[in-house]
């Protein structure tokens, strides 16, 4: 851990992630002094000639004072309401800290949604792109105030990551609420800090529990984004954010475990979605499906479980209920029995040509199994 991160250092492109409990004060409200120092950092990065997108938490933790609540709320649709109220104050503060360093930002807000369908990926990715060709500093942030299970997904983390893929940008720096990543809890006896992690045998023994008091995250979707990263990640306190940047060996320290392979869509659709329900496959549907990478034809379906439609997110499970793969599928769930067993010929002349379609097509879809 002595030498420096060359990675980090001399990244054109960084994605820089921070949470709730890093920009808001324990009352609920915008820590204005935080969000001020922190903006020195990425501006001043910035200036270097590296080009920021700041992928930002705190929306919901800064409408809990406005709204007069002493804790994040349980129901969604207050949620929501935290969301509304507290992005409009989150962003203009950023807008007038950049402002300080004579830089423009632009807000992006995105949901599972955006990720998950080919146009509103590319929309996304044709925004960012254009921000930072024009030389904006995209913000971005979950769509709060109209998310729903989404809400839920986990402080941001595996969000920058996605990001990260949709700019192509060369490393991420989670920012957290603590140091790095340690085998239990840095406050309790015996926890040890970990200062790089090169793949799962580094990470036998850590308790990767929830932790912060506005945030929803914790350190499962912090290594979880770092595994679906395929870039370098550092993981360090907001206090640390200049070190970090400059590519000093503080923090905790992910190699990137393999390169991008998917699309931002798939791996959102991979790890940062539940299906809906789930398809029963016959042993010729899983092997085309998971060996020979194929769509899912109605041919090679035995069953259907659950309540779903058209263009949600499913699991497409074996005869022993191993889930294979996952995939937005074509059909509402009660459409699919009728649609089992038979050829997509048969069903275009019995039923018409809108019927003549797969049930999951490949490009839609993501392996979740070994071949």
């Amino acid at each position: 851990m002595s030498s420096r991160r060359a990675e980090i250092e001399k990244a054109r492109r960084l994605v820089v992630k921070a949470g709730s409990s890093s920009l808001t004060t324990h009352a609920g409200t915008i820590d204005v002094a935080r969000i001020d120092a922190l903006v020195d950092v990425l501006a001043a990065r910035r200036a270097a000639g590296t080009e920021i997108v700041f992928v930002s938490s705190g929306a919901i933790a800064a409408g809990l004072g406005p709204l007069g609540l002493a804790n994040r709320p349980r129901d969604l649709a207050t949620q929501q309401a935290a969301a509304s109220v507290g992005q409009g104050l989150l962003f203009a503060q950023y807008t007038a800290a950049f402002a300080r360093h004579g830089l423009t930002v632009g807000q992006v807000l995105l949901t599972a949604d955006d990720m998950m369908r080919r146009s509103h990926h590319r929309n996304a990715q044709r925004t960012l792109a254009q921000l930072l060709a024009l030389g904006i500093v995209p913000i971005v942030n979950e769509n709060d105030t109209v998310a729903t299970d989404e809400i839920r997904f986990g402080d941001n983390d595996r969000l920058a990551a996605l990001v990260a893929h949709l700019t192509r940008a060369d490393a991420i720096v989670l920012l957290s609420d603590v140091d790095a990543l340690y085998t239990g809890d840095p406050r309790k006896p015996g926890s040890r800090r970990i200062g790089e992690v090169r793949g799962p045998a580094d990470l036998d023994g850590v308790e990767l529990g929830a932790s912060g008091r506005v945030g929803t995250g914790g350190m499962i979707t912090k290594v979880e984004a770092a595994r679906i990263a395929g870039v370098p990640v550092v993981l360090t306190d907001a206090a640390s954010a200049a070190r970090a940047l400059a590519g000093d060996p503080i923090g905790t320290y992910f190699h990137p475990e393999s390169p991008r392979l998917m699309s931002g869509r798939h791996l959102w659709l991979a790890h940062a979605t539940t299906g809906h329900g789930r398809v029963l496959l016959d042993a010729g549907a899983v092997d085309a499906v998971v060996r020979r990478r194929k769509s899912l034809l109605p041919a090679g379906v035995t069953g259907v479980q659950g309540d779903f439609a058209a263009g949600d997110p499913v699991d497409l499970c074996d005869n022993a209920g191993r889930v294979v793969a996952r995939g937005l599928v074509n059909y509402d769930a009660g459409e699919i029995p009728d649609l089992m067993g038979r050829s997509t010929r048969w069903l275009s002349r019995e039923l018409g040509p809108e019927y003549e379609r797969e049930i999951i097509h490949r490009d839609r879809m993501v392996v979740l199994a070994d071949g």
